[in-house]
């Protein structure tokens, strides 16, 4: 593998492709472009894998029960996903990265991290490398890709997001204290809206307020995440792009804005997970072997059950059967349930990049160099 300095001297890319699936499905049929789209699910079941732009004004996000996107926009169309067509597409835009880098690290089909401190056309700008990917993806898949462009990953990261659609946002190393100061406290990675309401409780709505406070009190207050939210807040981040880093596990989990205590309201939300969970699966082209179902309740303590099974898990029905069992094992839950996720690993199969991302550390970076 390529040298990467892991030092603050670096230039990292984020592409995050522009409603991916949705897009995808609009440039194929031109019946659908300019109308509110819902990958996945029907108006009557299921959940919303990717939505466009045109949907999202009505409030329609992923993750979303499709009944409740249908209540919300009346006029939006239910597609099939096809994900044979959406990884060609993914495979296409690896080959306009790698033009640019060795260093990829790809966090799923549609977005990736790019190291490109030393960029492989010798441009000697991360801009204009994230500007050049952006138009290649534009002429090539006629699709497009909003980027950020910072010093590390968890700023760049959160820069792709900031000009979306077919956006750009640079934040370069001088600027990156100040404009972690200024986001909200939910704009940072692992704070839902359970953990917001919590920093609120103690007076941090914002990055300025989260890094006034010591290492001490976070922990004390968040636990294993203290580390990260200490870091974060100040633009810290040292983790190196890995394009060799495999996914262990494939799955999902949601942090919901009201416990769940009822029998019935876990089941439902159960079923949302597992339909969720199993696009994921499907779209890495993977089988695996344990199911493991994590519940969190509303105190913050956590219990998981898990499950191996042989021969693999290779149907949407058996990951149902197997995750409803789990289920089964924790029934009646003594407090209300804030967080349900369900992960299937010992996989087989298509190798996939891995998500979850550990925490960052290291010194502030605060002299700028060329961008």
């Amino acid at each position: 593998m390529p040298d990467q300095k892991d030092s603050p001297d670096r230039k990292i890319i984020h592409i995050d492709m522009d409603a991916f699936f949705a897009s995808v499905e609009q440039r194929d049929n031109p019946l659908l472009r300019g109308k509110p789209v819902a990958v996945g699910g029907s108006a009557q079941r299921g959940v919303v894998a990717a939505a466009s732009y045109e949907a999202r004004q009505f409030g329609v996000r992923s993750a979303m029960p499709s009944v409740t996107a249908a209540r919300r926009c009346p006029s939006l169309v239910f597609v099939p996903p096809r994900f044979d067509v959406y990884r060609a597409v993914s495979s296409q835009i690896r080959q306009i990265f790698a033009r640019h880098s060795d260093l990829v690290e790809p966090l799923s089909l549609d977005e990736a991290y790019l190291d490109v401190t030393r960029d492989k056309q010798q441009l000697g700008s991360a801009v204009r490398v994230a500007q050049m990917i952006r138009l290649a993806i534009r002429e090539e898949t006629g699709l497009t890709a909003s980027a950020g462009v910072s010093y590390n990953k968890f700023l760049a990261k959160i820069a792709s997001d900031q000009n979306k659609p077919d956006g750009i946002c640079v934040i370069r190393p001088h600027e990156g204290a100040d404009f972690v100061a200024s986001l909200p406290v939910r704009r940072f990675y692992g704070v839902g809206p359970k953990t917001a309401e919590r920093m609120a409780q103690l007076g941090m709505e914002s990055g300025a307020d989260l890094r006034s406070r010591d290492l001490a009190f976070l922990r004390e207050h968040f636990g294993k995440s203290a580390d990260y939210l200490y870091h974060a807040a100040r633009g810290v981040d040292l983790r190196p792009v890995r394009p060799d880093r495999v996914r262990k596990s494939v799955g999902c989990e949601r942090t919901y804005s009201e416990d769940l205590v009822t029998e019935p309201a876990l089941r439902e939300a159960l079923e949302r997970i597992v339909d969720l969970a199993w696009q994921r699966i499907e779209g890495h082209r993977v089988t695996g072997r344990t199911v493991t179902l994590k519940v969190k309740f509303e105190d913050f303590r956590q219990i998981t059950r898990a499950r191996s099974c042989d021969p693999c898990i290779a149907r949407k029905s058996e990951l149902r059967a197997v995750a409803t069992s789990l289920l089964d094992q924790v029934l009646p839950v003594p407090r209300g349930v804030r967080l349900l996720g369900l992960t299937l690993s010992g996989l087989s199969g298509t190798e996939c990049p891995q998500i979850a991302e550990p925490e960052p550390r290291g010194t502030n970076p605060q002299r700028a160099f060329d961008f």
